[in-house]
């Protein structure tokens, strides 16, 4: 197992670096400070290649393998989680799943517009009843001769309010619905131009304040039979798939937002003075610096593991939870003791870490909450849980013509 990064990745990580100094980080306090959603930024990241990254060249995307992903999440959340959040979601919980269950006609009309920055896309899951339960959401898909009409409401939706496709999760078996059976629910490409499809936005956050967050609302949407992804009644094992993705891409983006926490206080604790002495000379501030530095370690460790397993075609679900798990626990940490080390200044927007303070939070509970990924490990540490044979996957790296 080998952890060392060839030249393209080091490509990736200083392109994506210069990226959000150059394009997030000069806005980024007066964006969150109005909650106010950089709209031009998706295209600036089309025309760096960051939103195909490492969708496959045969699609229009940059043909990077999965720990490039990593990386861009990483170097985009060291500025703000608002940026990595649309490669959470535009790449992982949306077009690596048309790439791995869409058919062709899916991936020619949608797959490539999304790969080459042309289209947005994101993934709505979560209901206002309904998150961690999928089996409790009630949006229903009714089918119509070659259509289904689809009814419902989605809540918490990153990107809702520009996204151009929308993964949309509802029941088709009205039986199973009722027996809380998820072999009822399927899936659903929508375009934002489907009548009867709305959004807004979401106002009032704790954090990520500069990201879009809004609700769906279906309303008798005609939805073309061609449109359903992968199977009827496969749509609970996609959302899963979908699931693992974004916790990657959430566990790399933490792991950037220990490093900026750490990265603040080795240069406020070597120039704010307490007792005559710079406060990186006292014992307890060293001890809050310690534990940030281990917490990158380990939790980069993580992801970068599940990234290698990845690459070589070995299914991560377990791995990809802990590294989301333990990502996001070290990230609370070292963003709260960031604000502590900062002392007054941390508790004002003055310096960035009460951002980080904030923005860590919404990680420990989208894309799966630390309870139910603690849940995870203790079941496949049990024997309780084993992982079954997908019918659709993705492929290994590097991409070959039959994706």
């Amino acid at each position: 197992m080998d952890f060392s990064f060839t030249d393209d990745h080091k490509a990736v990580a200083k392109l994506c670096r210069e990226f959000a100094a150059k394009n997030v980080l000069p806005d980024i306090q007066e964006n969150d400070r109005k909650h106010e959603f950089d709209r031009s930024l998706p295209g600036k990241m089309a025309q760096s290649d960051i939103l195909g990254i490492c969708l496959p060249e045969k699609y229009g995307g940059a043909g990077m393998d999965y720990i490039s992903l990593g990386l861009a999440c990483e170097e985009l959340e060291y500025a703000d989680t608002s940026a990595r959040v649309i490669l959470s979601v535009h790449i992982g919980l949306n077009s690596l799943t048309l790439l791995a269950w869409g058919n062709q006609f899916q991936k020619e009309k949608y797959l490539i517009p999304q790969a080459k920055g042309e289209k947005l896309g994101t993934f709505g899951l979560t209901e206002p009843n309904a998150g961690s339960d999928v089996v409790g959401l009630q949006t229903t898909a009714a089918k119509k001769s070659d259509k289904y009409i689809l009814n419902g409401e989605k809540m918490w939706i990153s990107l809702a309010d520009v996204a151009d496709h929308f993964l949309i999760f509802a029941w088709t078996d009205m039986e199973k619905k009722k027996n809380r059976d998820h072999s009822g629910i399927s899936a659903f490409i929508l375009e934002r131009s489907f009548p009867g499809l709305t959004t807004g936005s979401i106002h009032g956050k704790l954090g990520v304040r500069a990201g879009n967050t809004g609700w769906i609302s279906m309303q008798d949407v005609e939805v073309p039979a061609e449109n359903m992804l992968g199977n009827e009644g496969e749509g609970f094992g996609i959302a899963m798939f979908c699931l693992e993705q974004g916790r990657y891409t959430v566990a790399a983006g933490s792991t950037g937002l220990i490093k900026a926490s750490l990265d603040a206080c080795l240069n406020y604790t070597k120039t704010r003075q307490a007792f005559e002495v710079p406060i990186a000379d006292h014992q307890l501030v060293k001890e809050m610096l310690a534990n940030m530095a281990a917490g990158y370690e380990f939790s980069r460790l993580l992801w970068l593991k599940t990234g290698w397993m990845r690459n070589n075609g070995i299914r991560p679900t377990r791995e990809t939870a802990l590294a989301k798990w333990i990502a996001c626990q070290e990230a609370e940490k070292a963003a709260s003791d960031a604000v502590q080390v900062h002392g007054a200044y941390g508790f004002s927007d003055e310096y960035p870490v009460e951002r980080f303070f904030r923005n860590s939070k919404g990680a420990s509970i989208y894309e799966g909450t630390r309870e139910i990924q603690k849940l995870m490990q203790a079941d496949y540490a049990l024997g309780f849980r084993k992982d079954k044979p997908r019918r659709r996957d993705l492929p290994t790296w590097p991409f070959g013509d039959d994706v």
